[in-house]
């Protein structure tokens, strides 16, 4: 998924100036830098119908000043996944402003069993490791920040780079969706040829699902060249509203090719979720007994 997040200039030299400093950032100040992020994010957005969309959704999630507020992401995530008979459970903490990350791996196994495990990965900006290095699951490359791109949708959708198209409404499930297409520009994170499309309930604003590719590993160019990538339809469930944002905390994915669900495909749950948990840059130090995870 992406790793990649930029301030404003003003936004960076302020908080760099700010971490000089002994005392911590005053409550004024903070909500300034605040209010700059949201207002950048906010132009970005509405410069076509489709990012205007997806604007109208961060706001029924909470907006984007409680977003931007938010300087970290935690929660427990569970993941599995049928075909690759695989299932991993793990408590992360993210850096919303800086997309850094580290975990502590609770269970790992396969898709119908996974068993406690003692282990960690993280993303520290620049390289994704794990630890102890006998763990060759989950890849930390992949998984550092995965999950967390799919719990924070759509309100990473606001981040620079992405491209917004309003397509046609479409019927899923007996109801017709207002959607968007997401694209990323070249270069951006370690998969930008990802295609996303957004459900967004016409009475909420809630994304109640999204279709997806992944092309973690190849080029936008060569993500271009398939003629049919695959695609995942991934609903988005039980909704929980904490710190001021609503997110979701069950995931349901399946296998989808013209217009149709063809199989199971992934599960996940998030859980003990919070958005105003500290972050420890500490945890992000590879132990002795870690090895970083390559591109491939």
């Amino acid at each position: 998924m992406k790793n990649v997040y930029v301030v404003s200039l003003f936004a960076f030299v302020f908080l760099g100036l700010l971490a000089c400093e002994p005392q911590e950032m005053p409550a004024e100040a903070e909500a300034s830098v605040t209010e700059v992020m949201a207002e950048e994010a906010r132009q970005r957005l509405e410069v076509n119908e489709g990012g205007q969309l997806v604007l109208k959704s961060i706001e029924a999630h909470g907006g984007l000043e409680a977003w931007y507020n938010a300087r970290t992401s935690s929660y427990s995530w569970e993941y599995a996944n049928v075909d690759m008979d695989f299932r991993f459970k793990s408590h992360m903490v993210v850096d919303n402003h800086t997309r850094q990350a580290y975990h502590d791996l609770l269970e790992l196994g396969t898709h119908s069993e996974a068993k406690p495990v003692s282990g960690q990965f993280a993303w520290d900006g620049k390289d994704a490791w794990i630890s102890p290095d006998t763990l060759k699951q989950p890849n930390p490359r992949f998984w550092a920040t995965t999950g967390y791109y799919f719990e924070s949708i759509p309100f990473i959708l606001a981040d620079p780079g992405i491209s917004y198209e309003r397509v046609p409404d479409e019927e899923l499930d007996g109801v017709m969706y207002d959607r968007v297409d997401i694209s990323y520009g070249v270069g951006v994170g370690d998969s930008p040829g990802d295609i996303y499309m957004l459900y967004v309930n016409k009475e909420t604003a809630l994304v109640d699902a999204i279709r997806y590719t992944v092309t973690y590993g190849q080029s936008k160019e060569e993500a271009m060249q398939q003629e049919s990538p695959r695609e995942t339809l991934f609903y988005y469930k039980d909704y929980v509203t904490v710190d001021g944002l609503t997110v979701a905390t069950y995931f349901n994915g399946h296998h989808f090719k013209d217009g149709e669900i063809i199989a199971p495909k992934n599960d996940a749950w998030a859980t003990d979720i919070s958005f105003s948990k500290p972050f420890d840059e500490i945890r992000l130090a590879m132990p002795e007994e870690g090895r970083v995870q390559p591109m491939n």
